[in-house]
């Protein structure tokens, strides 16, 4: 799988509502790949591969943005007062070095003083000590260094979503570099804005009939805070519901098989099938709004930059093989979605054949049991 990818789109600056910079490399990409590019007016990105037949869409929908800093104001000639925009303990900001990243490069600062959001832990200002003047809306991003592998482990100041941003988009390079095993039906990336702050592209993704439809079976991609029960290494996950819900069962089932079959003949491929309660996903919204949806992931590490061991910040961090194997799982699924039919047939048929072994011996001692029923009230 296309590592460049990966390395790219996680040194984007981003932030809720700021993902300009994620929008112009996924409209470049589509560009130089002949992709089909819908934006909505929300600012959310879809780039389309056309199938061979008219067939249900596969919509793999990973989010843009990143928790962050958005300037506000230059207080004086070298403190900016900047929002904080996704979910970050505000006692871990004090005194981090951040970078925010403008059309005239990146301007680096050091926070000073930390403001949490109302009745909440989570940081909601700060004021920066910055080394040149900050536009207002620039985004900022904690200064944890760009994509780079070390061993097995990938580092980046941003991987939650950006990670899943380019999985989404190194299975369209995959795909769209072999004519002859297109899928057949169209597959999608759906790029949403602002999850981290309250899932508002996604919200409006939902309430779109022209991004998304009844027919459409979706994928939300994440990097979700590893668990003791789901770890770094142990393969990508198949991601059956977050703290909030629980996602269709028909879909996650599918992504099941699938992976089960891609694993007998890919000896590298490792998968994993877990409930991930750190946090809510995308695929919670689509659900409450009547879409199909289920989810996969890869185990995150130091999740929203917060290195809780140590009590400060730090990079996020994956195992690239768990990364690569999601993106494996994507190409397969995109490549047999045809084989999917909505609700269990499959497994039904499992069933069934189980029943039709055994049932004579169900039937071979069962006797009519006797009736309780004496006609007298019980005492």
């Amino acid at each position: 799988m296309n590592l460049k990818i990966l390395h790219e789109v996680c040194s984007l600056p981003t932030a809720p509502f700021r993902e300009q910079a994620v929008i112009a490399y996924a409209r470049s990409f589509a560009r130089q790949r002949g992709l089909k590019v819908t934006q909505d007016a929300q600012g959310n990105v879809m780039l389309e591969l056309a199938g061979r037949k008219r067939r249900p869409r596969w919509v793999f929908a990973a989010h843009m943005d990143h928790p962050g800093f958005v300037a506000v104001k230059m207080l004086d000639a070298h403190t900016l007062l900047a929002a904080f925009r996704g979910w970050v303990l505000a006692e871990l900001i004090g005194g981090e070095r951040v970078r925010f990243c403008g059309k005239e490069g990146e301007i680096a600062g050091k926070v000073v003083k930390v403001r949490p959001w109302k009745y909440s832990p989570r940081a909601g200002s700060a004021e920066i000590r910055v080394e040149g003047k900050v536009a207002a809306n620039t985004p900022g991003m904690f200064d944890q260094g760009l994509g780079r592998v070390k061993g097995k482990i990938f580092y980046s100041r941003a991987i939650d979503d950006l990670g899943g941003v380019a999985a989404a988009l190194a299975m369209l390079d995959e795909l769209s570099r072999s004519k002859s095993a297109r899928p057949q039906g169209p597959v999608v990336a759906l790029l949403t804005r602002a999850e981290e702050d309250g899932f508002g592209g996604a919200i409006a993704a939902a309430l779109n009939r022209r991004m998304l439809g009844k027919s459409d079976r979706i994928i939300a991609i994440e990097c979700s805070a590893q668990q003791a029960y789901a770890r770094q290494g142990d393969g990508c996950i198949i991601r059956i519901g977050d703290k909030t819900s629980i996602f269709n069962s028909g879909l996650s089932y599918f992504l099941t098989q699938q992976a089960r079959e891609l694993a007998k003949t890919d000896k590298t491929f490792r998968y994993q099938r877990a409930l991930m309660p750190g946090g809510t996903c995308e695929a919670t919204v689509y659900d409450a709004f009547g879409l199909q949806a289920a989810a996969a992931c890869v185990p995150l590490g130091n999740y929203h930059n917060m290195d809780q061991k140590r009590k400060k910040i730090g990079p996020e961090y994956i195992d690239i093989n768990d990364w690569r194997n999601m993106t494996k799982l994507f190409v397969r699924i995109a490549r047999r979605g045809h084989e999917y039919e909505e609700g269990h047939k499959a497994l039904r048929a499992g069933f069934m054949d189980r029943y039709n072994w055994f049932k004579r011996l169900l039937a071979a001692d069962a006797k009519p049991a006797a009736s309780s029923d004496d006609g007298k009230r019980p005492t």
